[in-house]
């Protein structure tokens, strides 16, 4: 019995690395396998601006897959938090009743929902504007460098 409480807190704690994935269908899932690769590549990125500084142009594009992977798995948290019962058990718990346990909302499938809206919206925002921040500063040093 999948538990719709627990895949929707480790979507968003162990989302980025695949652990909801793995709960849900199994260490044969090909997406969970591939949820670490844009994270360690994020992290990289965070790495790289440590050593090198703001100006590291591929810390520019690393920086945000681990930000939009954060968010798309508290986004996955909110969807598996807000699923109904009916829906959760006929697709994770095909044999048991539509209204078994496994799948009701309870207060901590909420505090994953709120935690989860809280925590990835604020990430996706941040991810969002240094995309763009970095973006601008870029474009703003190219019509430095032709207006010279």
């Amino acid at each position: 019995m999948k538990n719709k409480t627990l895949a929707a807190w480790l979507a968003f704690l162990g989302g980025p690395l695949g652990l909801h994935r793995f709960y849900l269908h199994g260490l044969g899932d090909w997406l969970g396998w591939l949820l670490p690769i844009p994270t360690a590549l994020g992290l990289y990125g965070v790495q790289r601006v440590e050593q090198l500084g703001q100006d590291d142009p591929l810390s520019w594009v690393l920086i945000p897959l681990l930000g939009f992977t954060i968010a798309g798995c508290a986004l996955r948290a909110i969807l598996y938090g807000l699923m109904t019962p009916e829906k959760w058990n006929a697709r994770f718990n095909p044999a048991a009743a539509t209204d078994a346990a496994p799948g009701q909302t309870r207060w901590l499938t909420i505090g994953a929902i709120v935690f989860s809206l809280l925590i990835g919206t604020t990430i996706l925002m941040a991810s969002i504007v240094f995309s763009f921040q970095r973006y601008f500063e870029f474009q703003i040093e190219e019509a430095r460098k032709i207006s010279q």
